[in-house]
């Protein structure tokens, strides 16, 4: 019993619930609470792809609580502490090599243009975005996604692209 009670007392990690899609705005405002309180917050988390709640790295609940005391959105601290094993692999930051060229065409999986297909005509490695035109639009309009946000189901061969130049002269 007792070693489980210094154990719950190095725990650092606690869970915070918040409203869903409002998890920016929370970190926000719990990190300026804790440098204007002054509070012993090491790291706020937000993994990626899951909603209504943010993690807090603490030296103690109260520095948490305290954190997030009066923040909009924020629903409360879970009872329990978190421990480090149940995230990880939320937090790993994986750097996957997008195999996506220009003038490939992708269909784009979500967002309001989901199912719609489209060319790839600029790629933004860094910021991991891509400008498509759709096919179907009657006027090539330019449109920003991020590049999880496609997936290409056809790849321009060097020869199509050399066909393609000599129709157009």
């Amino acid at each position: 019993m007792k070693e489980e009670k210094e154990k719950m007392e190095n725990e650092t990690i606690f869970a915070l619930r918040t409203t869903a899609n409002r998890e920016d705005q929370v970190m926000d405002f719990v990190t300026s609470n804790a440098k204007r309180k002054k509070l012993e917050v090491y790291a706020v988390i937000r993994p990626h792809g899951m909603r209504s709640y943010i993690f807090i790295e603490a030296a103690s609940r109260t520095d948490a609580e305290q954190s997030a005391f009066n923040v909009p959105y924020a629903r409360g601290i879970l009872p329990k502490p978190i421990e480090y094993k149940e995230i990880e692999h939320m937090l790993e930051q994986v750097k996957r090599e997008m195999n996506i060229k220009k003038n490939d065409i992708v269909e784009i999986i979500s967002g309001p243009f989901k199912r719609e297909n489209a060319k790839v005509t600029r790629i933004d490695r860094t910021k991991e975005e891509v400008v498509v035109e759709l096919l179907e639009a009657a006027v090539p309009i330019p449109i920003t996604v991020k590049m999880d946000a496609v997936k290409v189901i056809r790849r321009e061969t060097e020869e199509e692209s050399e066909q393609e130049k000599e129709k157009m002269e």
